[in-house]
């Protein structure tokens, strides 16, 4: 069991940069994957980032590659996603989500999401 909690988004400029942090409860985060998903309105929630137990496997969409980076900090139980060149069409609502291996969350999605944090790019 893991709770999860995004905090981070906000308003910025294309070009910009934002980091996002997910925190997580309990003493088990380093065992789960952790990915990043977000949401735009009338769209489906589509996959960003996801990252290994250890870290040290990453796999991104191609809409995002390049631009940001998925890291963790497995001591202080959070995931991060530094976004950077930001476009308008990053804008959602971007979504922690914990499972059991990269290959979950990636193709099927982990159990558990934090409740998601807004982030708004204007052009």
């Amino acid at each position: 069991q893991v709770q999860l909690v995004e905090s981070g988004g906000g308003l910025v400029q294309a070009g910009g940069s934002l980091r996002l942090s997910c925190a997580a409860s309990g003493r088990t985060f380093s065992s789960y994957a952790m990915g990043w998903f977000r949401q735009a309105p009338g769209k489906e929630r589509e996959f960003v980032a996801a990252i290994s137990r250890s870290g040290g496997d990453t796999v991104y969409a191609d809409s995002v590659k390049g631009r940001f980076t998925i890291s963790r900090d497995n001591a202080k139980n959070t995931v991060y996603l530094q976004m950077n060149s930001l476009k308008p069409e990053d804008t959602a609502v971007y979504y922690c989500n914990a499972g059991q291996t990269i290959v979950r969350v990636t193709t099927t999605r982990g159990g558990y999401w934090g409740q998601g944090t807004q982030v708004t790019v204007s052009s």
